[in-house]
């Protein structure tokens, strides 16, 4: 039979035809290469036009432009996309979808291959994300994830340790240095499977165990049955389970050895002072490292100071993290700088206890500093225990500060004006002496401008976050002394504001701080006196502080009038009234009633509203 070369191909209506007739053997194949490379299962959804797919080739003749679609039925491509050339290269992007296929063949390997219980190997397969991404990685784009990750695991066994110490709350970089030698298999070390469950029956978190493996990796060395017995040797004292797991998963070590004499002391101690275990126990961070000896001797040397039972209970109650041996090393150094400086034990505790501060976070390394500089300065040591007892906070925030010498030369002052200074204001300290200041405010004049201190000390109190943009906003609208302000502040708690909401308030609108004492008095009396507003009115619109006595009585003066004549609802919100321009006040309140507009001008020109 002899072929044609070229096919037959005539259009019918809108539509190609293509004839019967075979083509040659030559095109043949190259049509059943191209159908081979369509359906190839590798490679995504094709797309092509009938012209860029050339069948035939016709000498006087071209197909049409019009696009159709040739593709193979559509599979689910798990591997959604793979990190820009820009990202790290290591790291790959999976779906969903693939992530819990990944998960679900991770679990029927430590389930069903290796026999693990159910819940551990569940536990093992939903917490270990990076382990899984790891897994992932090593198959590369396929499209069933779960077959491909499950032959995978058929043949290339993993460390075992490694999701397992991850489900437990390690991060990947903790891991690798925890890793048994020559181990794979957890069931090789049976004693770490065995305390393990051990500490899951008796209720520890499984986040938790990992931090109690890094801290003490003895305790999952124990035989059977020890661990069990030192956790409930704990409960015996009358200690509740919350209370013991609490303590085992901030402190490991009390696992180690006997029960901790120093642990049952402090509890003992605590309860002498009215101090229950759950309080102890609700208080009891994590992320503190707890030295029972040296919390037992911080208590002892407390107590010797004086400390009655409702000052600690007041201590504590200030300063939680007292009960953490960092306060403890603290105090030890705290107490015989300020024993030199001439303070009497009494008044030490009474500093202690009125700022409690002091012993967190840097304050008291800040303090040691400033009571340094200013010794080194040529200040009297009556002079400096006097600015210690009335401004320790203001001293603790004085940080990274300069050498005298150096402050002296910038300030172009002598040492004993500079000491007159600081004596008069010690927050003048923080302002020429800190290196973290941007600017040194230099000492010109009658020392205008030098309450920046005194400001940023104020509105950290307030909830700021120091050196962010909110705080810096602040400062701008703030005018006056940090003092003033804060007896500002205390004004409008006075009047029965909550402290909360006031410090609202001035987040909002911390201009309301600019207004006298006087002034935030006199407009609170109209609000609340004269117009019949509730106070917590200006809570939501505190910037009604901020307007002028003439606007605000102009504006509710023609409210309430127009009210009284039923056109106008009663306690329109303060917003309505005051932040509108007065055009639009007219348009929409004034001009409600016939008279409006005569009343509005009356008002406008009477004297008692100037």
């Amino acid at each position: 039979m002899k072929f044609k070369r070229y096919p037959e191909i005539w259009k019918q209506g809108n539509k190609w035809k293509i004839s019967d007739t075979l083509p040659t053997y030559r095109y043949y194949s190259q049509i059943c290469n191209m159908i081979s490379q369509i359906y190839r299962p590798w490679f995504p959804p094709v797309i092509v036009s009938e012209d860029s797919l050339r069948f035939w080739k016709t000498p006087s003749f071209s197909l049409p432009t019009n696009q159709v679609y040739w593709r193979t039925r559509l599979t689910h491509v798990a591997k959604v996309s793979v990190a820009d050339k820009n990202d790290c290269p290591i790291a790959t992007r999976f779906s969903h979808i693939a992530r819990t296929e990944a998960k679900d063949a991770l679990f029927d390997y430590l389930y069903s291959t290796r026999g693990f219980h159910f819940l551990d190997a569940e536990h093992m397969s939903n917490n270990s994300p990076a382990f899984l991404q790891d897994l992932l990685s090593k198959i590369g784009n396929e499209r069933d994830v779960r077959r491909s990750l499950s032959r995978y695991l058929r043949y290339h066994p993993i460390n075992e340790f490694v999701p397992f110490f991850e489900s437990l709350g390690l991060k990947p970089y903790e891991i690798s240095s925890l890793l048994p030698r020559n181990l794979m298999f957890l069931s090789d070390d049976d004693m770490l499977l065995e305390n393990f469950h051990v500490l899951c029956n008796f209720g520890v978190p499984y986040s938790k165990i990992g931090k109690m493996y890094k801290e003490a990796i003895e305790i999952f060395s124990y035989d059977h049955g020890v661990l069990s017995s030192k956790l409930h040797a704990y409960e015996a004292l009358g200690l509740s389970k919350p209370m013991v797991i609490k303590l085992v998963t901030c402190c490991p070590m009390l696992l180690i050895g006997g029960v901790n004499g120093a642990l049952i002391r402090v509890l003992e101690e605590l309860k002498c002072l009215g101090i229950e275990s759950n309080w102890i126990s609700d208080r009891l961070s994590d992320k503190i490292t707890y030295d029972w000896n040296k919390i037992l001797e911080t208590l002892g040397f407390i107590t010797e100071m004086g400390c009655s039972k409702n000052d600690f209970l007041r201590l504590l109650e200030e300063l939680p993290e007292f009960l953490s041996d960092d306060p403890g090393r603290k105090i030890y150094v705290l107490v015989p700088l300020l024993l030199k400086l001439g303070l009497k034990v009494n008044e030490i505790l009474a500093l202690l206890l009125k700022y409690p501060r002091v012993l967190a976070g840097d304050l008291s390394k800040n303090l040691w500093q400033a009571i340094h500089f200013m010794s080194e300065l040529g200040m009297e040591t009556q002079d400096i225990a006097k600015i210690v007892q009335t401004h320790p906070q203001a001293l603790g925030s004085c940080s990274s500060l300069k050498k005298p010498k150096t402050v002296l030369s910038e300030v172009k002052v002598g040492r004993k004006r500079l000491c007159d200074m600081i004596k008069e204001d010690p927050l003048y300290l923080s302002s020429f002496a800190s290196q973290s200041n941007i600017k040194l405010l230099r000492v010109v004049g009658d020392e205008k401008g030098m309450y920046l201190p005194e400001k940023t000390t104020f509105l950290l109190k307030l909830g700021f976050v120091e050196n962010s943009d909110e705080i810096k906003k602040a400062m701008k609208q703030f005018r006056g002394r940090g003092d003033r302000l804060q007896e500002r502040f205390d004004c409008l708690v006075d009047a029965g504001l909550d402290c909360h909401d006031v410090s609202n308030m001035i987040k909002m609108a911390p201009s309301v701080l600019n207004q006298s004492i006087e002034v935030i008095e006199m407009k609170i009396d109209y609000l609340v006196n004269c117009f019949g507003y509730p106070l917590e009115a200006v809570i939501p619109f505190p910037s009604y502080l901020c307007y002028g006595i003439k606007r605000i009585k102009l504006r509710f003066s023609m409210c309430k009038w127009l009210g009284d004549r039923g056109v106008l609802r009663p306690m329109l919100p303060l917003a309505s009234i005051l932040a509108c321009s007065e055009a639009r006040f007219v348009k929409h309140q004034v001009s409600l009633h016939p008279e409006g507009p005569i009343v509005w001008e009356r008002l406008k020109n009477s004297s008692s509203l100037r």
